[in-house]
């Protein structure tokens, strides 16, 4: 039931990131935006985390996990509402950015509570269904609020990413509580000190991540908007680019199996990152987009549970805390960033394709980011006694 309930928070917090990609033929056309100015507005979703990653779980051991959940999803119901009352960029930008600071809570907190009810009971496999929920809400934005826009409005669509929020909010406020036999954790908030070649592991292992992530949502959030232009009625361009959601609900948990069963994680990484160099630039070129981005989603689901257990194997125990919060901060870093140039390659360019073509590209600098990763790690290994 406890794991339900997360589950539910974080799939709202996809669906309510990727809200206005599913939108984004009538909301560019009605706020005269490019795709530049488009780009950033999805990542200005990311931008808060580069500050919140790591005072977030410091603030859940002060004040609480569940209070500063809450609190978390209280700024995305509001976030979502000044964005869809938004008649201009700036306001539907300030939106972003308040919906961005409360997603940024959960995402630091719901994972650390899966591990305070499961640590001592199935807990890969409940990390595993809590990481699905990211492509299922995402998935369900994509094929929902696109066709709600074109039958009402963009508005309206994005006002129901606002309810759903509000739904997750009562929800884990009526169901959620501590597991009961919580240990109980250190009262001081110092973690140890990383040394240089675990804050550089830590490092990569991040880039790996952020680059991995930021390809996909390149993929999900410039596909209806490219489609469309391609002719494509804007219902029917946010329903095909769902088509590289829904294969990740079976590809994630089967990559982290076959990574346990065969020990050969690093392979299965290094062939979804030369599978979704050479998907994602054809996906929109292809006869069939719909066939080319059910198979981008395919390839890329079997690395995101053995990517996530990079840091952990390279960080001390009494490290990882500090650890993780640099991985993530170089995740919300890129997907700040990185997401707005790619719209600016296709401004640039005036190649329609350009941002998949930058999407391959990263894909590529996570090659390159996963090597480094390993050779450190053998280096560091190696002088271990």
């Amino acid at each position: 039931m406890i794991l339900a309930v997360l589950f539910f928070a974080r799939a709202a917090m996809a669906f309510q990131f990727q809200s206005v990609a599913s939108v984004s033929p009538l909301m560019v056309r009605d706020l005269a935006l490019d795709l530049a100015l488009f780009g950033t507005l999805i990542g200005a979703w990311m931008l808060p985390g580069v500050a919140v990653a790591i005072p977030g779980g410091l603030l859940g051991k002060r004040f609480g996990d569940k209070g500063v959940t809450l609190f978390g999803l209280l700024l995305m119901v509001l976030g979502s509402a000044l964005t869809a009352m938004s008649t201009e960029y700036g306001a539907a930008l300030a939106g972003r950015v308040v919906s961005g600071a409360g997603a940024a809570f959960l995402n630091v907190l719901l994972a650390k509570m899966v591990v305070d009810w499961f640590s001592d009971r199935e807990l890969a496999t409940a990390m595993g269904i809590l990481v699905v929920s990211w492509p299922v809400g995402i998935g369900l934005a994509l094929a929902l609020l696109g066709p709600l826009s074109v039958a009402s409005s963009w508005s309206f669509a994005l006002g129901i990413a606002g309810w759903v929020c509000l739904a997750a909010l009562l929800l884990v406020a009526l169901v959620y509580r501590d597991p009961p036999a919580r240990p109980a954790s250190p009262s001081q908030a110092h973690t140890s000190r990383l040394t240089r070649p675990e804050l550089a592991l830590a490092s990569l292992a991040g880039g790996v991540w952020t680059l991995y992530n930021v390809s996909f949502i390149i993929v999900v959030s410039f596909a209806p908007l490219l489609l469309a232009s391609r002719g494509l009625p804007a219902a029917g361009a946010a329903l095909v680019a769902s088509a590289a959601t829904w294969p990740l609900i079976a590809s994630i948990p089967l990559g982290g199996v076959l990574a346990d069963k065969t020990g050969r994680g690093e392979l299965i990484m290094l062939l979804c990152f030369i599978a979704m160099a050479a998907c994602i630039p054809l996906s929109l070129v292809a006869p069939s987009p719909l066939v080319m981005l059910a198979i981008t989603g395919l390839v890329m689901g079997p690395a995101a549970g053995i990517i996530m257990a990079l840091p952990a194997r390279s960080l001390r125990p009494e490290a990882r805390n500090l650890g993780m919060g640099i991985y993530y901060t170089w995740y919300y870093v890129g997907m700040a960033l990185l997401p707005g140039v790619a719209g600016w390659t296709q401004e640039v360019s005036g190649i329609t394709f350009a941002p998949f073509g930058f999407a391959g590209l990263l894909m590529i600098c996570a090659i390159a980011c996963l090597f480094a990763f390993k050779r450190l790690e053998g280096r560091v290994r190696g002088r271990t006694p």
